[in-house]
């Protein structure tokens, strides 16, 4: 009923920028609060930064200063803008949305299937 699905990955070089997005779609009363994470081979999934629906953020410490998250409320959706990427990045990002399916219930954290984000150097 409740699904969330990103976009925006692909190959760039050290030091361009990519736009990560994420739309959640179905049918729900809410969303609380998004964020990024992510996940490169042998290494355990981080979060990157996260927004709630009050526009509160916060990021990993080795994405401040060139990495941004912002959303939609009216369009469901959450975006990651990178910049000045380095080889580090390299990851797949996954979205992660808390959902309420109803005013009086409480929110469940739903994850799209992840985008590859590969930078060279």
């Amino acid at each position: 009923q409740v699904q969330a699905a990103e976009s925006g990955g692909g190959l760039v070089q050290a030091g361009e920028s990519l736009r990560l997005s994420c739309v959640v779609s179905g049918i729900f009363f809410s969303i609380d609060a998004m964020g990024w994470y992510r996940q490169a081979p042998g290494k355990q999934r981080e979060l990157v930064a996260g927004i709630t629906n009050g526009g509160s953020t916060n990021y990993a410490d080795s994405v401040k200063g060139r990495f941004t998250i912002s959303r939609d409320g009216a369009k469901n959706m959450v975006y990651l803008q990178m910049n000045s990427l380095k080889p580090e990045d390299t990851a797949v990002y996954y979205c992660s949305a808390h959902v309420r399916r109803g005013r009086s219930y409480a929110s469940n954290e739903y994850w799209g299937q992840g985008t590859q984000v590969t930078v060279s150097s």
